[in-house]
């Protein structure tokens, strides 16, 4: 007769693995950067791109209620003329920083700022995956190194 060395509550405990949710904001709120208009989540947001001309990433910028920067992430870096961007991931971090709302972005390598139909459909679903969750997806920029494409300001949101 085999003896178990664990009971069944401690082998089901001792195999979980913890799962560390945290956000740990470095400035008080008054000291963080106003988002108002495009422009200002442009500026924001064209220097955390690694590259401009070369590779296409995707990140989002967190918004409190103030609509006060608590900070930015990166959401994929694709190749050359693509990159994916999961709702998901997207949701996880807005939810992971406690924003209210959050403005998505990706860059263009060719300098096109036409938004094309995955754009489009992408912005579409990460906007009802938002309204889910009672985030609001203020605006899409595309960025190139010279210049910015905003969804909100074409009325496209």
């Amino acid at each position: 007769m085999q003896t178990n060395l664990f009971t069944p509550r401690e082998l089901f405990n001792s195999t979980l693995c913890e799962i560390e949710i945290s956000y740990k904001p470095k400035y008080k709120a008054s000291e963080l950067p106003k988002v108002v208009t495009s422009g200002d989540a442009y500026a924001c947001l064209k220097d955390v791109f690694p590259s401009l001309d070369y590779r296409e990433y995707f990140y989002i910028l967190c918004l409190n209620r103030n609509n006060k920067v608590l900070g930015y992430c990166q959401i994929s870096a694709g190749g050359l003329s693509g990159t994916i961007a999961d709702v998901r991931m997207i949701m996880q971090t807005a939810l992971k920083a406690c924003s209210n709302s959050i403005i998505i972005s990706h860059n263009h390598p060719s300098g096109n700022l036409t938004p094309s139909e995955a754009d489009k459909d992408l912005t579409k679903k990460i906007r009802e995956a938002g309204k889910v969750l009672d985030i609001a997806v203020l605006d899409h920029l595309i960025i190139t190194s010279e210049s910015y494409f905003s969804f909100a300001d074409e009325g496209l949101m």
